[in-house]
């Protein structure tokens, strides 16, 4: 399979826990980023930095890791020349033990 083949199946697959990861954390953020009463002129700055820093750490990562990979399999190829096969039967592999 391709560099590209195998980030997308990657992507597909990994997609919703690294979403629901970061949506846990981000939600558990808001009370602090929303409340009000005594002490939140202190708190509210600390919950904006929490949901804030994880949505756009959420966006890079998800826009910018598969475009790395796929540059360092390109650099890899440049470098030391064709890739090795894949391997195509299951069989060959073996079971780690």
């Amino acid at each position: 399979m391709t560099a590209e083949e195998a980030i997308y199946r990657a992507c597909i697959m990994r997609f919703r826990p690294i979403l629901m990861t970061t949506m846990a954390a981000m939600l558990g953020g808001v009370p602090m980023m929303l409340g009000t009463g005594a002490g939140s002129e202190i708190r509210q700055p600390l919950g904006y930095a929490i949901v804030g820093g994880l949505a756009v750490s959420q966006l890079l990562t998800l826009y910018t890791t598969p475009v790395v990979y796929i540059y360092l399999d390109r650099l890899q190829t440049w470098l030391f020349g064709k890739q090795k096969p894949a391997v195509e039967d299951s069989a060959k592999l073996t079971p780690a033990e």
